[in-house]
């Protein structure tokens, strides 16, 4: 299967995902967190480095749960900056 090329867009808003993840993570460790999530801890280095930009909903979901974000919340910080 061939993936199409991420958007400058699409890269930037799993850098604002990432950042924001960090972010809420705080002190907390990464396998922490993931094992909060139902996650590899892998997964959330990928994640919150950009190198899986484009994550599914329902992980996003699961971290934001883990995290005690709102999704909510997470869409707002994380959409396209109007240019």
């Amino acid at each position: 299967m061939v993936r199409t090329p991420l958007t400058p867009e699409e890269r930037e808003r799993g850098e604002r995902l990432g950042a924001l993840l960090r972010e809420a993570r705080g002190a907390r460790s990464m396998v922490e967190v993931a094992a909060g999530a139902g996650l590899s801890a892998e997964t959330l280095r990928k994640i919150e480095t950009g190198r899986a930009p484009t994550p599914a909903f329902f992980t996003v979901a699961a971290l934001a749960e883990a995290l005690g974000l709102s999704l909510d919340d997470v869409l707002r910080r994380c959409a396209a900056v109007p240019a």
